[in-house]
């Protein structure tokens, strides 16, 4: 696996985060993931790709150790963070070193207000009051809309709002690496937009490290520095964001033209290019 480009000079930078051949399994025996190897670098945004049902979303579970709640496991190869072994480690134990997941559907504690969701998140990590009051600060000056509802019940809250709540808690917990599950679905094209806009944001000011998982492959590229594709649990393509949209065959495959006008899946768009190459 080849180190992640430093993102202004181009230098190999020191990996984060680290999967090697991983296998994943449900139930000890529904295969899910195969030899699935990616990396993450130090203040990297990284995109992981793919239609419904690739294995993205259990991807970020098996690194965030969520994947146990699902009677999940990876059953082979490795995760590192920060040079030590976390596959299959307690997910409690997973955000105190670092590793934060925003799941997929906007989690929020629906019962609580604004500020108590993100209290709750400090709490994991046992930061002083005053560490918690300064990260909350942080949340509040990313999402200025948050510190107006601050004492809302999060129960009422737009989708939009929600999200940005769920992103502010996770940062409230001092993420080395950010793993986002579906940013931006169910939201609006302007929504989308403040959303990924406070990501780069997040990694530019904090330094911190994110994979994001993203259907919307335009939006994930744009903000994203390197990119992989998965299809049916395997790492299909990868490379850099200029690299993923001059790519025809994604491109092809994420605007669903083919020869018939229907969605294939993206070994079915590459074969079929391949063929009418050779033909043409």
């Amino acid at each position: 696996m080849h180190r992640p480009p430093d993102i202004q000079t181009g230098a190999p930078t020191e990996p984060l985060l680290v999967a090697k051949n991983l296998e994943v399994r449900y139930q000890g025996s529904i295969l899910v993931l195969k030899n699935v190897s990616l990396s993450v670098g130090k203040g990297e945004i990284v995109a992981l790709l793919g239609s419904n049902g690739a294995g993205k979303s259990t991807t970020l579970k098996a690194i965030s150790s969520l994947i146990q709640s699902e009677e999940g496991r990876v059953t082979e190869g490795t995760i590192t963070f920060a040079g030590e072994r976390i596959e299959n480690d307690d997910p409690v134990r997973t955000v105190r070193r670092g590793v934060v997941q925003v799941m997929e559907g906007r989690r929020a504690l629906e019962h609580m207000t604004v500020e108590q969701n993100l209290r709750v998140a400090s709490a994991v990590t046992r930061m002083s009051k005053a560490e918690s009051r300064a990260k909350m600060d942080q949340v509040f000056d990313l999402f200025p809309m948050l510190a107006e509802y601050r004492n809302r019940q999060s129960g009422y809250l737009s989708g939009g709002q929600q999200q940005m709540m769920v992103i502010g808690r996770a940062l409230m917990t001092r993420p080395g690496l950010l793993l986002l599950d579906e940013p931006s679905l169910g939201l609006s094209p302007l929504l989308v937009s403040t959303i990924f806009e406070a990501v780069a944001r997040i990694n530019h000011d904090y330094g911190t490290a994110i994979l994001v998982v993203e259907q919307n492959a335009r939006v994930a590229l744009r903000h994203a520095h390197r990119g992989y594709v998965l299809e049916n649990g395997k790492i299909v393509l990868e490379g850099s964001r200029d690299d993923l949209l001059g790519n025809e065959d994604l491109q092809e495959f994420y605007l669903g033209i083919g020869a018939s006008g229907a969605k294939k899946n993206f070994r079915d768009v590459k074969q079929y290019r391949r063929r009418r190459r050779w033909v043409g």
